[in-house]
């Protein structure tokens, strides 16, 4: 995984290939059924509470940890191009899905790109604050999604050997 904070323009910048064709990466990050199994670090598990993948819906998920913990996340969804790019407004929120305002909201772009034997995904998160960007970084969040992707990479292993 590639990680590149740019603190002067408050972004920070992912990418990631896979060996899993652009469309299985698509849904891996648009199904809830699919983002459950992979989305957060181990051992904690992501749980999808509601989901409308379209322009203008939302995403309202908890991350949940081995001694009970709940920690919930929203994602609201501006710019959908099937197969290609989405964007969105990615917050920390309550079970009803009231944003957080206390913690970090970044505005992420995510692009998937076909190349040979996979799909490159581009992340492009861009941050309110320095100090937003910063404080999301300081509470894990580069070691937490790096673990998370290995989790999609282990689920495309398992498809490939079912095949």
């Amino acid at each position: 995984m590639e990680f590149k904070k740019d603190i002067k323009n408050k972004k920070i910048f992912v990418k990631r290939e896979f060996k899993a064709s652009p469309e299985e990466v698509w849904n891996a990050w648009t199904k809830p059924e699919l983002l459950d199994q992979w989305w957060a670090p181990k051992p904690w598990k992501a749980k999808t509470k509601s989901m409308d993948f379209r322009e203008g819906g939302k995403w309202l998920y908890s991350m949940q940890g081995p001694n009970g913990e709940e920690h919930f996340s929203r994602a609201d969804y501006k710019k959908i191009i099937p197969y290609k790019s989405f964007t969105g407004l990615d917050s920390f929120a309550d079970a009803d899905g009231n944003m957080n305002n206390e913690l970090p909201v970044a505005e992420w772009t995510c692009t998937f790109e076909k190349i040979p034997g996979g799909t490159v995904v581009n992340v492009e998160m861009t941050f309110k604050s320095e100090a937003d960007l910063n404080k999301l970084v300081e509470m894990g969040f580069k070691e937490g999604f790096e673990a998370a992707l290995t989790n999609l990479d282990d689920i495309f292993e398992k498809q490939k050997s079912y095949s």
